[in-house]
């Protein structure tokens, strides 16, 4: 059973992919709100969100959009535990757990790359 588990380490580009993706597409919705503020601080937040998002999903400068939306992820858990006081989680709002979980996904990134499929693979030999 173990070696089945070792085994799927050989698809590790598959998941990365994944993760980018999901990531990618969560930043790219997420901007469309903050966008409408423009030339305010949330527009440049909007339009952080919508490079640092379409960079992840492609995988281009894969690293350096994830430590951008890393910060980014670290100002809203501050924001909601600091300012707005909302707890880990809650029944009726989000809580800040599902901006802990995207932050880890940047620091996953950060650290593993894009992956294999990914334009940095392509392009940058990375």
């Amino acid at each position: 059973m173990t070696q089945f588990f070792y085994s799927l380490t050989g698809y590790s580009d598959f998941g990365l992919l994944a993760l980018r993706l999901a990531i990618g597409a969560i930043f790219l919705y997420h901007c469309r709100s903050k966008l409408r503020n423009f030339g305010s601080f949330m527009g440049f937040i909007g339009l952080a969100e919508l490079a640092g998002g379409a960079a992840v999903a492609l995988g281009f400068l894969t690293q350096l959009a994830a430590v951008g939306l890393g910060i980014i992820m670290i100002g809203a858990i501050y924001k909601k535990i600091n300012e707005w006081k909302i707890p880990f989680s809650t029944q009726s709002n989000t809580g800040w757990e599902f901006d802990l979980m995207l932050l880890a996904g940047c620091v996953a990134l950060l650290l593993m790359g894009g992956g294999g499929m990914s334009v940095d693979a392509m392009y940058l030999g990375m």
